[in-house]
């Protein structure tokens, strides 16, 4: 990590009247008893983590446009209501009990303490900078950056099992997955428990998110099914196509967009230039790791398939972006370009074994996220001197076991006790009128007969 304990200096003067500025409008007790350059590191650092935080939420509208392009038109109501219920309930879970159950004493175990985030009173927490030791950013600026992320990993979730599962259960499996699952194995390591002493090494979630979200996705998947007609009973498989690629496409560049929040507000700091110098080169390892996902996915399915397949080419630069998630400040640029270049060529390989093995993920998160996501992390003792490929796959199968697991358990009760798949009357129907009431595309539907 970066050493943080310099002040940034970009363009001094213009710096110092920035600040200035900044601190006006401030608590006039702070202004009179907190040294200044102290106050700039926390205004910088807060302003940081608020401007990445909100990258990461517009992440939210990635996958939601993503989605509803990547499901047939009678299933893009049910996609859009998903993703702005579990966004609203990821935040109000990691309020409640998810954050503190990942950071509040942890101190090298398995979890913290579940309770709700009482944020300290602005007058007094920035008087309280005097003191030795205080946090160099507004604690509220720290919970809503690591809230964003947890919305992140419940999102993949809902791609894969898209067209055919009920709405409430996937609810209820979200409120579970983002108050207690995740927050529990992100303890692991950036809270400060037991893998991040062992020195397992994820800088922004290759694993802690993506693959948590893949695994939970994978075992919604096999205990769900497939949709109706995606699997003959010979073992062909009949493509169903989305409803829109112009809307898969700008969620992607969405999400594109959203992961420079995602991986350069990882850093966590923006109080000198050697942190803001991190964050450029960061930025630049990240784009041009999906621009390799992205040429490597074209460039193998013309060879393959004769044709380009827009949806690997989508699904190869979020599979770079996925791998390189794990250590994006590290590689030199030929490192993160490969290191992105094999996520593309894992949604070319996977997403055609996942349905020779009938797992039927609808957007291809499980590749995506899950095995790019293992990738990424196991990438980083490419980089890393003091990261081990040994303990990285310790924390990799770990991690994967526990959330595998229990998603399966919470899947199987959902199942024989609520249910999680509508009927085959319904998904025939469309969950947009089954189970939503407002159709994305009516003029398309009996709708546009009394038109």
């Amino acid at each position: 990590m970066i050493d943080n304990r310099k002040v940034m200096r970009l363009g001094g003067a213009g710096l110092a009247v920035s600040a200035a500025l900044l601190l006006s409008t401030g608590s006039a007790l702070a202004a009179e008893t907190v040294p200044f350059e102290t106050q700039v590191k926390f205004i910088f650092n807060t302003l940081n983590f608020l401007v990445m935080g909100f990258l990461v939420m517009w992440m939210a509208a990635g996958f939601a446009m993503l989605e509803a392009g990547l499901v047939r038109t009678k299933n893009v109501s049910m996609q859009l209501t998903k993703n702005i219920a579990l966004y609203s309930i990821a935040g109000l879970m990691y309020w409640l009990i998810g954050y503190n159950l990942m950071y509040s004493g942890v101190d090298g175990g398995f979890f913290g303490t579940p309770m709700p985030v009482m944020l300290p009173d602005p007058a007094a927490e920035a008087a309280g900078l005097a003191k030795e030791g205080a946090t160099m950013y507004a604690a509220a600026s720290d919970w809503f950056f690591q809230m964003v992320f947890v919305a992140t990993a419940a999102s993949i979730v809902s791609g894969t099992l898209a067209e055919r599962i009920k709405l409430w259960p996937f609810l209820i499996f979200v409120v579970i997955l983002t108050g207690v699952m995740y927050p529990i194995t992100g303890a692991w390591k950036w809270g400060g428990g037991w893998l991040d002493k062992m020195g397992f090494q994820d800088f922004a979630g290759s694993t802690l998110v993506h693959s948590v979200g893949g695994w939970a996705a994978l075992a919604g998947a096999m205990l769900l099914g497939p949709r109706i007609g995606k699997y003959g009973k010979d073992g062909s498989v009949h493509p169903i196509p989305g409803s829109s690629m112009p809307l898969a496409t700008l969620g992607t560049f969405i999400l594109w967009l959203g992961w420079f929040g995602f991986n350069g507000g990882s850093q966590l700091a923006m109080d000198s230039a050697e942190n803001v110098s991190a964050i450029a080169r960061i930025f630049v390892n990240t784009n041009l790791a999906a621009a390799a996902g992205a040429v490597v996915a074209l460039l193998l399915t013309q060879i393959i398939y004769g044709k380009v397949d827009i949806t690997m080419v989508l699904n190869g630069a979020l599979a770079g972006l996925v791998s390189i998630t794990a250590e994006p400040l590290a590689p030199s640029i030929p490192l993160a370009l490969f290191v992105g270049a094999v996520g593309g060529v894992i949604v070319v390989i996977f997403v055609p074994l996942l349905d020779k093995l009938k797992i039927d993920d609808v957007v291809g998160a499980i590749p995506v996220h899950l095995i790019a996501g293992i990738w990424g992390t196991i990438a980083v003792a490419f980089s890393n001197s003091d990261a081990s490929f040994a303990t990285q796959i310790i924390g990799i199968v770990a991690i994967g076991a526990f959330t595998f697991i229990v998603s399966l358990v919470i899947w199987a009760i959902l199942k024989f006790t609520i249910g999680i798949r509508v009927s085959e009357e319904e998904e025939m129907m469309g969950l947009d009128a089954a189970e939503i009431g407002v159709e994305a595309y009516p003029e398309f539907g009996k709708g546009s007969q009394a038109i």
